[in-house]
């Protein structure tokens, strides 16, 4: 790699994708364009069911705000990887601009940020509904819930603009080619000519800010719970409760186990293609298996679901539609 007294700031980048698998590609195609569509459908039915509700409890205020997060984190990266994949001319790769990738970038870091602050602000609402049941109603008001997913954007957005300017400040050499599908912040790592961890700092701060803080607080959250459960003489009480909080375990583990293994670790350990295939993943098929999730162990979400359903079809009840 050249030294970085002989860098510059490219005026662009070259994203790869999966240009280097020509036979590949008209099967991928049709694979990610129906997964797109069954994310974003899944996604938009919950936000539907949940503005379908008259009363709606802050639990599931917080999943219409996820729901809106993940419309936007898929769109921000599908469709264009989408459109690559449509494009045979494309052989070597499909040219994006520095402020294109710049902009990608920041708003898939403030979107991810801002799930990791809404999945601690469920957690809270998840500790304050079984550890204080009395008093949730006067603590967990609308208004709260308003502030709090405010807090959560405000969050990510702020973390995500000062990631995007200690990335985008840092000298590049070499080869302007990304092996990746979309500006993803290992992917520009790799190609930044930085010597030492001091470059990665800004790395590492945001994975604090993003990651281990809103991690504590739900930690915390949960080690509240475990000890009221424990404290419940009757197991069907103790078995309902627990159950209301297997939804939101269930995302957070996958959300902060992707997480983690992309973004804590040194620049050393990148591995441009195995990040790329994980990347796939996380970019696809998370953000289609939360609303599976939801659906299927939330009552309220499922009967939400059934009712705008027999709203669209009213032979819903007697199995005429399809």
């Amino acid at each position: 790699m050249d030294s970085p007294s002989n860098a510059t700031k490219p005026c662009g980048f070259l994203l790869q994708g999966f240009s280097e698998f020509p036979y590949l590609r008209p099967a991928l195609f049709p694979l990610l364009l129906a997964v797109h569509l069954a994310t974003l459908s899944g996604n938009l039915l919950i936000l539907l069911a949940v503005a379908s509700l008259p009363r709606r409890p802050p639990m599931l205020l917080f999943l219409g705000q996820l729901s809106s997060i993940e419309l936007c984190y898929t769109l921000v990266v599908v469709p264009r990887s989408l459109a690559d994949l449509a494009s045979p001319g494309l052989r070597l790769g499909s040219p994006i601009s520095f402020l294109g990738c710049a902009v990608q970038m920041q708003m898939f870091v403030a979107l991810g940020g801002a799930e990791c602050f809404l999945l601690a602000a469920m957690a809270y609402d998840r500790y304050v509904a079984i550890c204080h049941p009395l008093r949730y109603a006067a603590v967990v008001t609308p208004g709260l819930c308003a502030r709090l997913a405010l807090l959560c954007c405000l969050g990510g957005l702020m973390v995500s603009v000062g990631l995007t300017g200690a990335v985008f400040h840092l000298p590049f050499c070499g080869s302007r080619v990304l092996v990746h599908f979309f500006c993803d912040i290992p992917a520009l790592l790799h190609l930044a000519c930085t010597r030492g961890y001091a470059d990665e700092l800004p790395l590492l701060g945001s994975c604090v800010l993003l990651l281990l803080l809103p991690l504590l607080l739900i930690l915390a959250s949960y080690g509240a719970i475990a000890a009221a459960l424990r404290r419940l003489r009757s197991p069907e009480g103790r078995r309902k409760a627990a159950s209301t909080c297997a939804s939101h375990l269930t995302v957070t583990f996958l959300h902060y186990g992707c997480a983690t293994f992309m973004y804590v670790r040194p620049k050393a350990s990148y591995s441009p293609r195995r990040d790329r295939t994980l990347a796939l993943v996380y970019t696809n098929v998370t953000p289609l298996l939360y609303p599976l999730i939801y659906s299927l162990r939330n009552r309220e979400i499922a009967a939400a679901l059934r009712r705008v359903r027999g709203r669209w079809c009213p032979g819903a009840r007697q199995g005429r539609c399809v």
